[in-house]
């Protein structure tokens, strides 16, 4: 499969495309309880814009070696999925909230594992640095984004699960192969962008 990659403009001028919305913080909000997450999507603003990701610890019970966004479930003090998102991006990554400027969120996500996962987009102004959770975290690269604007690098995958066909996405980039909620939010943002 080829991956050339699209020449898309720079992200400021993407920032017009997104209809993206805040979610409200009302203490009556839903967003509270249940099986809910947040992941940060950060575009880095470089020439060449760029995807942060993080591959998940070899040792958690859960997606282990994974290619990952920054983020995770909400906790009680979290109003919101972006307090959701930014503080897991701080925790696993150690980038400052202050470093992302929130562009909004994409609609959620159910999960195969039963969570809504709401994906955040923000904004990452380099320079910044960068540390990782190794008890969460094994790694933290970037991806290109023009890497991920052809809607034919991506694969769905169909599967039976508990009586329920499900799809999942997956998308190889630079040698690592992403699939499952990642591969379904980075088309998301793609057919976002488009």
């Amino acid at each position: 499969m080829s991956h050339a990659m699209t020449h898309i403009p720079s992200l400021s001028s993407l920032h017009s495309r997104f209809n993206l919305t805040l979610p409200a913080t009302h203490p009556t909000m839903p967003w509270r309880g249940g099986a809910q997450a947040a992941v940060l999507i950060p575009l880095v603003n470089r020439p060449e814009p760029t995807l942060l990701l993080t591959q998940r610890a070899l040792h958690l019970r859960h997606h282990p070696g994974q290619i990952a966004f920054p983020g995770g479930r909400a906790e009680a003090q979290d109003r919101s999925p972006i307090c959701t998102a930014l503080r897991e991006a701080q925790e696993e990554t150690g980038l400052p909230p202050a470093n992302a400027e929130i562009w909004g969120c994409l609609p959620a996500l159910s999960t195969v594992s039963g969570y809504q996962v709401t994906p955040v987009v923000a904004l990452i102004e380099p320079p910044f640095t960068l540390s990782a959770d190794h008890n969460e975290v094994a790694g933290i690269f970037e991806i290109p984004l023009a890497a991920l604007m052809n809607p034919h690098h991506y694969q769905a995958l169909r599967f039976w699960r508990k009586h329920k066909l499900h799809t999942i996405y997956a998308i190889s980039v630079q040698k690592k192969f992403i699939w499952g909620a990642t591969a379904a939010i980075m088309r998301n943002l793609m057919l976002q962008i488009a």
